[in-house]
């Protein structure tokens, strides 16, 4: 996911972005504390992509409070 797709989405369909890497990175993590996780490099990747939606979250509402 890069973020240019991510700025073509509405504030509501980030959100649900949002959400969904959160339960899948609390999954990862509980895989991880079990034992469980093949892939390792996924945690990293959904922390940057969680990011990556919060920022594009910040920026649309700054955009939305400056236009007030």
């Amino acid at each position: 996911m890069n973020a240019k797709e991510l700025r073509d989405k509405t504030p509501d369909q980030l959100k649900e972005q949002l959400a969904e890497l959160k339960k899948e990175s609390f999954n990862l993590r509980f895989q991880q504390a079990t034992g469980a996780q093949e892939n390792t490099a996924r945690v990293r990747q959904v922390r940057r992509d969680a990011a990556r939606v919060k920022t594009i979250l910040n920026e649309k509402a700054a955009a939305a409070a400056g236009e007030a």
